[in-house]
């Protein structure tokens, strides 16, 4: 069943489960935001957040390229800041696929989109990958700390394929493009065996080098100016 969600493209990746702050400054999404507080109270407060693969985040005419799998999320919390933007906590629910873009109009300025929901499957051996991702990320998480990289991830990932198929994704500290193949794939099998393969490339990288770019590690914080 298809529906129409508005977009707020970033340069960044959301996966169902998991929480995403949000800065809102920009007319065009302190409209969106204004649109959805204003919906009934039953009505649930979502939009898509939808990847940038060419393009920015900001400014007119910035977003040339957009992912064509997204997550939508529904917001949590909301504070008004003294300047007029949103500070908000999303939480994302489910994957869509992107089937039309609407263009921003008069009316309504912001990108929406006529979207499709993905199923979310198992898969065969995901147990089994969710085990050798369990392994992996725990030297991760080592080696992130051996060159002074505070890793800020969970001890414990939960135990269904699913969820933890979409914790470790989030968890990782990934390129977009990486991030967004996690997004993607079929089940969560197939989501646990790419981040254990991610996870092995990362773990030799880390072996080899006795300081990484602390660019590289910045986790990302998404300003809508």
């Amino acid at each position: 069943m298809s529906s129409r969600l508005p977009l707020f493209p970033l340069g960044s990746v959301l996966f169902p489960g998991l929480a995403m702050p949000l800065r809102v400054f920009e007319d065009r999404y302190l409209r969106l935001v204004n649109d959805l507080l204003s919906l009934p109270a039953d009505r649930p407060r979502a939009f898509g957040v939808i990847g940038i693969e060419l393009g920015h985040e900001v400014g007119e005419h910035t977003v040339r390229q957009l992912a064509q799998v997204g997550c939508v999320a529904e917001i949590s919390t909301v504070r008004q800041r003294p300047d007029e933007g949103f500070d908000l906590l999303v939480t994302g629910v489910e994957r869509f696929r992107v089937a039309e873009l609407v263009e921003p109009d008069d009316d309504v300025p912001y990108l929406r989109a006529e979207t499709t929901p993905l199923p979310d499957e198992v898969g065969d051996d995901a147990e089994g990958w969710g085990e050798r991702v369990a392994r992996r990320f725990a030297l991760y998480r080592e080696r992130l700390n051996g060159v002074g990289v505070a890793s800020g991830t969970p001890g414990e990932f939960p135990e269904p394929p699913l969820p933890r198929s979409y914790s470790v994704a989030g968890a990782m500290i990934l390129d977009q493009s990486d991030k967004q193949a996690l997004l993607e794939a079929e089940h969560a099998a197939a989501r646990l065996e790419l981040a254990a393969e991610l996870l092995r490339r990362e773990n030799r990288v880390l072996s080899s080098l006795r300081l990484l770019p602390a660019g590289r590690f910045l986790r990302h914080e998404v300003n809508l100016n």
